[in-house]
Order: structure tokens, then sequence, then C-alpha cells
């Protein structure tokens, strides 16, 4: 079937491809359609090297860019435009084809289209792969328009922020390189990643480095303009030393937060190897079913308010069977309560200012708990380990900013990382992760 009236308006507005009339519309016999085009803009004819108009015609062309399917049915353009003699004379060019900003000069595929694939891996979540099969592009092509899109949409300098977290990931393997000078194994691509992110703003993933070191840290930090790091007040990290001392350096007027997960993570590690040592030193082997420490080993995992009066009662009456050992093992998951009774002071929502004369009695007794149990090598480390940091962890109870935005991105990482099957070029994964972690189109990043 073919529709041949000249101009058709209704079907140029429903091609949606600016700077072409449609005139004429066919059925290519294999579910699409065949839309052919002519040049409809008064600029096509200006030489692009002078500007000027040309007036000479030299023929005409027909060429095939690709664009978006049209009403669920793929189209095949054919436009036929001009080919026109330069007149200037002081021009170098002799002639030109038309071209218009929907479809430049030498490209073969539209405007429209090259949008479309970016937003569709920057913006909709769909790996290389995928945006190239639903629009019939290739992988260098989709790559390209990636390029060119998040060249546009991500910011060029990280957004200004109060706060802001660092959290390292593991990414693939490292890559070793032999120095055929010397012979040895160098270094070129390390496997962990440092990831700078907006600890408060939900502003996402403001960039990575490689490495693991306070080098890399203290090198992105200061890399950043001075306006940007004299608005960052606070840096939440977890229990690196390493990323303690890079601040140091860089941000001397930021204050270092503790993350309270990873302290409560590092409490329920000393419980596990205080409950470890004391089962072999009673029964000479790792607990097993039937022994009383395996019987609430989960429990003494579990939170004392989450758990029932009758599990409180078997977790005391065994622990009270196995005796001495028993007593020192309920003694850690007592010590475990009392930090996290400590951590619980800290802001919230719905308590906006912190009661200091409470933090420093919970602190106290904590200490006074440890103290009574200093002889177990574990709550002694414990409780070294919360006097080190005490000052991360007070700027913590101020303030109730965590490093969940950091931990939360570095899952988005990877899940970008699984959808592609792994990435083989470092610098198109970063720009990956940026796009998974900052564009709310996407996901919603923003910390609860």
């Amino acid at each position: 079937m073919s529709i041949d009236t000249g101009i058709n308006t209704a079907a140029t507005q429903l091609l949606g491809l600016e700077g072409v009339s449609v005139t004429q519309v066919r059925d290519d016999g294999a579910g699409g359609s065949v839309v052919y085009v002519v040049t409809a803009e008064d600029g096509a004819r200006a030489c692009p090297s002078c500007g000027v108009f040309a007036t000479r015609l030299k023929g005409y062309r027909t060429t095939r860019p690709r664009h978006l399917p049209c009403g669920g049915r793929p189209v095949s353009i054919r436009w036929r435009k001009a080919r026109w003699y330069c007149t200037e004379p002081a021009c170098e060019r002799s002639s030109f084809t038309e071209a218009i900003h929907a479809v430049p000069a030498r490209m073969r595929t539209t405007t429209v289209l090259r949008e479309a694939a970016g937003a569709a891996v920057c913006d909709g979540g769909r790996t290389v792969v995928r945006a190239g099969r639903d629009l019939g592009l290739s992988w260098p092509i989709v790559q390209r328009c990636l390029e060119e899109y998040a060249a546009k949409a991500l910011p060029e300098t990280p957004p200004e922020t109060s706060a802001i977290g660092i959290e390292e990931t593991r990414r693939g393997k490292p890559v070793w390189k032999q120095n055929p000078d010397t012979g040895k194994w160098e270094l070129v691509a390390d496997a962990w990643h440092i990831g700078f992110v907006d600890a408060v703003g939900g502003s996402g993933l403001f960039g990575q480095v490689e490495g693991r070191n306070a080098r890399s840290v203290a090198a992105w930090l200061t890399s950043q303009p001075a306006t940007w790091r004299e608005k960052v007040r606070y840096v939440a990290i977890d229990l690196c030393s390493t990323f303690r001392a890079a601040i140091h350096r860089a941000l001397p007027h930021a204050a270092v937060i503790v993350d309270c997960f990873h302290i409560v993570q590092l409490t329920e590690r000393h419980l596990a190897d205080l409950r470890r040592r004391l089962t072999w030193k009673q029964h000479g082997r790792r607990a097993r079913k039937g022994d009383g420490i395996y019987t609430v080993r989960k429990l003494l995992r579990r939170n004392k308010e989450d758990l029932t009066e009758e599990q409180l009662a078997l977790l005391n009456g065994e622990l009270d069977h196995m005796g001495t050992y028993g007593r020192q093992i309920r003694a850690g998951w007592q010590a475990k309560e009392l930090l996290r009774d400590l951590l619980h002071l800290a802001v919230t929502r719905t308590r906006v200012s912190p009661d200091h004369s409470a933090i420093s009695a919970a602190r106290y007794r904590f200490h006074a708990h440890i103290a009574d149990y200093a002889h177990l090598p574990e709550l002694r480390v414990l409780a070294e380990t919360v006097e080190q940091w005490w000052d991360g962890i007070e700027t913590y109870l101020i303030t109730g900013i965590t490093n969940a935005a950091s931990e939360g991105n570095n899952r988005l990482i990877k899940l970008e990382a699984r959808n592609a099957f792994g990435f083989r070029n470092r610098e198109n994964q970063r720009l990956r992760s940026r796009s998974a972690t900052t564009r709310r189109r996407r996901r919603e990043t923003h910390p609860h």
C-alpha cells in the first residue's frame, strides 16, 4: 500500500524527526514501514565551512539513517537530500551535502535514536547489549551513545554537601604485569576501589579511585575544588585508620564519623571469637549438636529486645549450665547490649538533640562492665577500640549520620556488574557505576 500526497503533515508529526518532511510511506512487507522524507530546513543549505547559503544544485543522493520505531513498527527512512556547490570564492570547500541537527553529517543514526540508546543504559537500567538488541544497534555504537549522554547528564564536579561517605569495595581480580626490564611483577589494576558518596543529600556516587591506601583517598579529595572541600563538615567511614589519616590530611576541618553498623559488627565478631575460644577450652573441639552453647549460638547474635521470654530463659539456662565459661560468654553478650544501648542514644528524626549526660552514663556502664571482665582479651580489645575511635562515635551520636549511602551504592554497583556479566574495561565500569547510583530516574538512592 502506498500513500503519495506530497508533504504529509500528519505523517511528519508522527515521525517526530525535526528538519525533514514525510512525502511517502510504504509497507516493507516484513512488519515495518519505509518512510520517504525530504529536507524541510532552510539552514541545511548553509555551507558548513563558511556559512554562506548555496544556490547552485549539484545533485541528489539518498541516505538511510536509522531511527526509533514508530507506532510499534520498525521504521526504515529514505532521505532524499541535495548536494550543493559552495559559491563563496574564499571557501575551500567546493561542495557539500545537506545536514540537519537531527541527522548530523556522516551520521547513520538520528540524534533521537542516539539519545534513546544512551538514556536506556544511563537512566533505564538496561545493559549495553540489551539496549543494542532493543534498538537494533551494535555494542560500540550504544557505548558511544552512553558516553555522550552521560557527559551531559552526569555533573562534571560533585554537588556540594555537608557530609560524605567513604567505603571500599572489591571489583573483579587484580591485574599484574611482568616488567620486561626487571623481571618483577607489577600491579597494573587494583581489585579494590574506593567510592565517595553523598551521605546526606542523596546525590549518589561522586567518584571512585583504585587502591586501598591513604594516598589514593587524599589525592581524590585534594583534587576537588576548594569551595567544595570547605562545605564538607563530616566524613563517615568504617573502622579504617587509613581513611582517617587521609581525611585529617586532606580535610583537616572535617570531623570523622564512625558508622554504627561497623561498630556493632565489630562487637559481634569479638563475641563470636570469645564463644569459640571458650568452647574449645571446655570441650577441646568445636560446638556440635547436643552442646548447650550450640543450642544458643544463634540467640547470642540476636538483640535483647527481639528475644521472647522463652528464648531469654533458654539462653540464661544453657549459659548457667556451662558454669564459668557460660558466665563469661554471657558477659560478652551483655557488653554487646551495653554498647548497643549507647548507640541508641544517637540523634534520630524524633530525637533532635542528644542527652550528653545519658551518653556519659551509658559509656561509663559499658567500661565498668568491661573492667569486671578485663581478663577476657576479646572484651579488653573491644573496649580499647571503642576508646581509640570515641571521637568518631561521639560525633555519630551527636549528628546521627551514618555511612548507609555507601553501602547502598556498593549494592547497586555489584548489581550492575552482575547484570553486565562483569566488566573488562574499568573505565566503563566506573561510568556505569556512576550512572546506576546518581540517576534518580533509575532508582531512588536517597538514604532513609
